[in-house]
């Protein structure tokens, strides 16, 4: 991964391939293409979230998710190449474990909404889980190491927890709560 972007309109994608890092050149549908682009606009998604208010904590742990992902990412763009390291999952998991143990238990469904910074949270959280479907359908036709699936199922996770520690940490003068989904079905039973 030493070679830096000098030029970026190169044009040598106008038969609709693209090059991946190793010097092959495949379709912009390929599977490895689709789950580069799912886990770029993950990245994307986690870069406007950081310009949002949040507690320094949040932004530090975001900010080294990002990082984590350009690693998955050049992963990708290499087939047989390993970048992401175990200890990433493991450092999701115990992110996991640190903000979901101050939440309160959740006894209904919640809908992808709240403060800002929440809603931004739970897209991000849609979108990793769309990469790591790509990823899986990657790994089912190439070979694909265990740790990036592992590591995007955890950061979908994290990001749902995240999303409810920032509607409660109220840093726009909006926080609070969860928004909870309200079933017709348990309404009628009185539930």
């Amino acid at each position: 991964m030493s070679n830096r972007l000098s030029q970026i309109a190169t044009r040598t994608g106008d038969d609709g391939t693209t090059g991946l890092g190793d010097g092959t050149r495949v379709p912009k549908d390929h599977l490895r293409v689709q789950a580069m682009g799912d886990v770029d606009e993950l990245n994307s998604h986690i870069g406007v979230l950081l310009a949002e208010p949040l507690p320094p904590d949040v932004r530090e742990l975001l900010v080294t998710i990002q990082h984590e992902l350009f690693n998955l990412g050049g992963e990708l763009s290499i087939p047989g190449y390993e970048l992401l390291k175990a200890d990433a999952v493991a450092r999701l998991d115990t992110a996991l474990a640190h903000y979901n143990g101050t939440l309160p238990r959740l006894k209904e469904f919640i809908l992808p909404a709240g403060t800002r910074s929440a809603a931004i949270a739970h897209v991000g959280r849609t979108v990793a889980r769309r990469a790591e479907r790509a990823v899986v359908a990657l790994a089912g036709v190439e070979p694909v190491r265990a740790e990036p699936r592992q590591y995007l199922n955890r950061l979908s996770d994290l990001l749902f927890v995240l999303a409810r520690v920032l509607n409660r940490a109220n840093l726009d003068g909006l926080g609070g709560d969860d928004v909870y989904w309200h079933s017709e079905r348990l309404a009628r039973d009185g539930a």
